[in-house]
């Protein structure tokens, strides 16, 4: 007997970014939705490093803002510190982050979940599937309570059958202080789902009053902060903390290494494999031997907390170990441990099993989101449960899949990424995964994706006014560029102290402005232009914007080009019964593939990994194309 009188329209089982995300936005989508969680105090819980955003990640949390998401709104709620990344380079590798107070940080998740309509909680773990023919029709908790629900998400993040390694010691944990949860897994693979392992690792935890900052080098916040929500319920730090940073060295590599026979990575206890672009300190020393030290950074907590992060340092190493080699960094000879690093084990499923919306083609109306797909990282999870959330909610309510292409948003690079390819290890996402990063920019996330967002019912509709605003606002400082001259004698003075040629006659002000020596803060310098952005009071996001579409134009048109080009192959469906053993001109090993993947479209089929140029052209012939 269950004391839930209702079949939900969404249950999503996990609290963490992922869970969070996916339930936010079915709810808000007009679902009634019960977020399931083993623990409700650690929802959105940081369970790794202090952080948002960074590479790429930076870009997928401006994306999930851009549509709605919440964790945007969160990080600047609660930031420490915040960082525009690759601010050297061009804007299509500018990536901001936040250093976060972990506390607050899943304080604000949770008190903006608990303000969100048509959602509700409840404590428990589920441990089971209701499955009812090819569909999903509920949960059933460890109690033998049974809800049923329309649609179910996945979100377990590292707690399917989790297994903590410190050294020799190991024992069953979802993470650090949580049990680790049964159940579904060997209820999936009963049902035909092939599953895995992977594995990831954290490092230790300090006090930083036994730390020494005056032998580190201080990492101070950007001197005019940004943040990451387009909405004005945030607003940019006027204060922040810094962090820190200090290196290891040759003593402290060979005291590692006196602990490799300790190692569960070197010794055979762990068998999977763990994030190739987030190594442990004894990953790094050991790939790595020529290097002679590696920076930590090392990342306050919190506004007030004394707990520090000692970000580079990941190890499964044993206790005494971490602790002999770490008390040899400078600024950490008198450490004291709040607790040691530890590896983590979990079960995944490999992500070709899933449609493009994230529901799993074995069974109808269950959704998997973060780490249970494979993924590493916040944002990549977070992402994963907005979509899931989307596409749960649009499927109950009989309307279509909502799916981002790769040149509409990171999101849905990650997703294209995961269902075509698969991961074998620890998927993360980075700018080169992207062919059309010139499109997919931090700074347009909300021109790309706040319209598909708004169509759908996500968005609301503050936000279609304020980015119309602001589109609109950019582009007429565009024209005014375009349109307004300016005299040798005032634009001389700049182009000189610039090093670039003087004009001779007089000339539009873009013609200045596309100069590559020429930035923005040269042109604010000329009176037609200050006057413009004061009389119109034009904020950093407008005048970014206005740069942007002047300085990279071509770029920009190039790519979108090249995109609408490859667009003509995602047009060409393939029907969802095709029979791919019949084409005998394919390679052995694309029949293979594509019988396993299923694309749904002749360009998703030449993502396929194994299937060649060749093959493409046998199915373009064999349907007439």
């Amino acid at each position: 007997m269950s004391f839930f009188d209702q079949t939900y329209d969404v249950i999503v089982v996990g609290g963490g970014h992922a869970g969070c995300e996916a339930a936010a936005a079915a709810a808000n989508m007009g679902s009634s939705t019960l977020l399931v969680t083993m623990n409700l105090q650690t929802i959105a819980q940081m369970s790794c490093n202090p952080a948002m955003g960074g590479i790429a990640k930076g870009q997928i949390v401006r994306e999930i803002d851009a549509m709605g998401g919440y964790s945007g709104i969160v990080s600047d709620r609660t930031a420490i510190q915040f960082k525009m990344l690759n601010k050297s380079k061009g804007p299509a590798m500018w990536s901001p982050r936040v250093q976060s107070d972990r506390m607050r940080f899943a304080e604000e998740w949770r008190l903006m979940l608990e303000q969100t309509p048509n959602l509700d909680f409840y404590q428990e773990m589920v441990n089971g599937l209701l499955i009812e023919g090819d569909r999903v029709a509920g949960v059933r908790t460890s109690l033998g309570i049974e809800i049923k629900a329309k649609s179910v998400i996945l979100t377990n993040g590292t707690f399917l059958n989790g297994l903590i390694h410190i050294g020799e010691k190991q024992f069953g944990g979802g993470r650090a202080g949580e049990r680790s949860a049964t159940g579904i897994t060997e209820q999936l693979v009963d049902l035909g789902f092939d599953s895995g392992r992977m594995k990831t690792g954290t490092p230790p935890r300090v006090d930083g009053r036994s730390l020494d900052f005056s032998k580190m080098i201080e990492q101070p916040g950007d001197e005019d902060p940004q943040k990451f929500s387009y909405s004005d319920r945030t607003k940019p730090l006027t204060k922040q903390r810094s962090c820190q940073m200090s290196y290891t060295s040759p003593e402290v590599h060979n005291l590692l290494r006196e602990g490799f026979d300790r190692s569960p990575m070197f010794n055979g206890r762990i068998k999977s494999t763990g994030p190739r672009y987030c190594p442990s300190i004894e990953d790094k020393i050991n790939r790595f031997a020529d290097k002679d030290r590696h920076q930590l950074f090392v990342e306050p907590e919190g506004w007030d907390t004394i707990e520090y992060y000692v970000n580079g340092f990941s190890t499964s190493l044993p206790e005494d170990v971490q602790f002999k080699a770490l008390r040899q960094v400078a600024g950490f000879e008198h450490v004291k441990f709040f607790r040691p690093g530890y590896a983590i084990e979990y079960d995944y499923f490999p992500p070709t099993q899933l449609k493009h919306t994230l529901e799993t083609k074995l069974v109808n109306g269950l959704y998997f989101a973060g780490q249970i797909n494979g993924t590493t990282g916040y944002e990549e999870a977070a992402s994963q449960g907005l979509m899931a959330g989307i596409n749960a909610s649009l499927k109950v309510s009989e309307k279509d899949p909502f799916i981002l292409k790769r040149d509409e948003a990171y999101i849905g690079v990650l997703v294209d990424d995961l269902i075509t390819k698969g991961t074998k290890e620890p998927y993360r996402m980075f700018t080169s995964r992207a062919e059309y990063r010139t499109l997919l920019r931090q700074d347009n996330a909300d021109s790309r994706l706040t319209p598909r967002s708004f169509e759908i019912g996500l968005a609301r509709e503050d936000r279609m006014k304020a980015l119309e605003k602001k589109e609109a606002a950019a582009q007429n400082l565009v024209d005014f560029f375009n349109s307004t001259s300016i005299q040798p004698e005032e634009a001389n003075p700049v182009l000189e102290e610039k090093g670039t040629s003087p004009m001779k006659q007089s000339d539009k002000m873009v013609k200045i402005f596309s100069r590559p020596q020429i930035a923005l803060e040269d042109m604010l310098q000329f009176n037609d232009v200050k006057s413009y952005v004061r009389e119109h009071d034009l904020d950093t996001e407008v005048l970014e914007q206005a740069e942007i579409r002047i300085k990279y134009d071509g770029y920009i048109a190039k790519e979108k080009a090249n995109a609408d080009k490859l667009q003509r192959l995602e047009n060409i469906k393939i029907p969802d019964n095709f029979d791919y053993t019949k084409l005998k001109s394919l390679s052995f090993e694309a029949r293979e593939k594509l019988s396993k993947i299923r694309p749904t479209t002749i360009s998703q089929a030449s993502r396929v990994s194994g299937v060649s140029p060749s093959d493409i052209s046998v199915m373009l012939v064999y349907m007439g194309r």
